[in-house]
């Protein structure tokens, strides 16, 4: 039997795609069906890494986990990471093709929807429903040409589209109907229903409401799909995503750099009911009440840390150290935490060098290739297991990586000040690992209470029902299209 496809778009960024195509993975699978999620085009810091060394965005990994499956470069082709305001490193199938200048990109797109279109029909061939997400609106008028994320894609694979809106924001009869008005007859014609996201209160006060938009559009209601609260219970996707978590009293303080980048490092331990996570914004000082400041990584170290002291945080780091403060710097954090950073041929931006926060007798320099792999280490003292990833460039060395307190597959990751207060490592998703965030919450006097896997598979479950409820999977099902084969 060929593989079916259904694609979800949005009236805008940031209206629960990628949560709904993860709960509707779930609960497809769950009733026995082989599902593959895809993303043609994503744009975001936050990267997976798949078993074959190659990066995708983090919502397609949670996707591909919630659909029971192992993660794979075809699942999200082309992946966006912003590295500027105005430029992006691209990946392509998981490997880096370049950097590009926004104009230039949108200029010249060659080869990427047929990468797209390659790894969605290689995806095809092991499912048996492909669950398309969107990127942005299809609504943005001026993006449609030479477009792969959204109504492009649909026209080229043929895949019906489920517009959703996001009624938490407002307007939502205006997003829905507002985006039937730009769209082109071509790119009306995917369009087989709409779905309203994210309400509050009792459903039956917006009958009306949807009644409105089904005769305004013509299109089919799929649901009304109230808020999940447990949503926060799963990895964030990006920036907009991440937010404070109020639990106990461990307090955990976090810079948000500029350019911050794989923060999923933040949700094991928001997850904690012990540990409260509070990610500063700009203009704001680092509290001073802090048991760790934990400096994330960065897609842009040399220009994270610029914006670091822009902001007077290194001031209040070294306060909080001198306080007898724990301060824990992961990837990027790690390199700024050293001495120096030295970026001879500009491989992080503009080449030059510029000293670090000093904390670490350590130094880096950006060189060699760029490191993408699934890493498998364990602690130095206690040799607790951690399954972790690294992706990063540069090279770090200095007195102080003679206290690694990691090993990788044989060899010393990371190192430490002296008085072990200050640690830092290549090493992300180590905290996903509850023995060992046992025992570093233990060194800051605090108890690990949760197993954090368990919780996002349970979450999963949660979401899948919550879907099951309120949206007409039967239906959803009924309207997927059959996947032609490609030629």
């Amino acid at each position: 039997m060929a593989a079916k496809a259904l694609m979800l778009q949005g009236t805008g960024s940031n209206v629960g795609k990628s949560l709904l195509v993860a709960g509707l993975a779930r609960a497809y699978t769950r009733r026995g069906l082989r599902v593959a999620p895809f993303k043609p085009q994503n744009m975001s810091n936050n990267a997976a890494v798949t078993p074959e060394g190659g990066e995708i965005g983090r919502a397609q990994a949670l996707q591909a986990r919630a659909a029971m499956r192992a993660p794979h470069t075809d699942m999200n082709p082309v992946l966006l990471k912003p590295e500027t305001d105005t430029g992006a490193q691209v990946i392509v199938q998981g490997k880096r093709r370049g950097t590009r200048a926004a104009g230039s990109f949108m200029r010249d797109k060659s080869g990427l929807l047929e990468a797209a279109l390659e790894s969605y029909h290689r995806l095809a061939e092991s499912a048996d429903l492909v669950l398309i997400e969107g990127a942005g609106s299809p609504a943005e008028t001026n993006l449609r040409k030479g477009d792969i994320a959204n109504m492009g894609f649909a026209c080229a694979a043929n895949a019906p589209v489920v517009l959703v809106g996001d009624i938490h924001r407002g307007g939502v009869i205006a997003q829905i109907v507002g985006t039937k008005a730009v769209l082109d007859a071509q790119d009306l014609e995917r369009i087989v229903g709409f779905a309203v996201n994210r309400f509050r209160g009792d459903l039956s006060l917006f009958d009306g409401g949807r009644d409105d938009i089904v005769e305004r559009t013509g299109w089919p209601s799929l649901g009304v799909i109230p808020w999940f609260w447990d949503a926060w219970k799963l990895p964030a996707e990006d920036m907009m995503d991440i937010a404070s978590r109020k639990g106990g009293a461990c307090k955990v303080v976090v810079p948000q750099l500029e350019r911050m980048a794989n923060f999923d490092d933040l949700d094991p331990l928001a997850a904690e009911p012990d540990v409260s996570v509070e990610i500063i914004p700009p203009g704001r000082a680092l509290p001073g009440d802090a048991d760790l400041v934990l400096i994330p990584g960065s897609k842009s170290t040399i220009g994270d840390l610029n914006y670091l002291r822009a902001q007077g945080w290194d001031i209040d780091i070294l306060a909080h150290h001198r306080r007898g403060g724990h301060v824990l710097g992961l990837c990027g954090g790690y390199q700024m935490l050293g001495q120096t950073i030295d970026d001879p041929e500009g491989v992080d931006g503009r080449p030059g060098k510029v000293a670090g926060l000093g904390l670490l007798d350590v130094e880096t320099t950006m060189q060699g290739d760029k490191r993408v792999t699934l890493t498998e280490a364990r602690t130095i003292e206690g040799a607790l297991p951690i399954s972790g990833y690294e992706i990063h460039m540069g090279r770090t060395t200095g007195p102080d990586c003679a206290r690694a307190w990691l090993s990788v597959e044989g060899r010393p990751e990371g190192a430490s000040s002296a008085n072990g207060r200050v640690r830092g490592s290549y090493l992300h998703g180590l905290f996903s690992s509850d023995v060992f965030r046992a025992a570093f919450l233990a060194d800051l006097g605090h108890e690990s209470r949760t197993s954090y896997e368990d919780g996002v598979d349970a979450a999963l479950d949660d979401l899948a029902a919550h879907l099951e409820t309120y949206m007409d999977l039967d239906q959803l099902l009924a309207l997927s299209q059959e996947i032609q084969a490609p030629g």
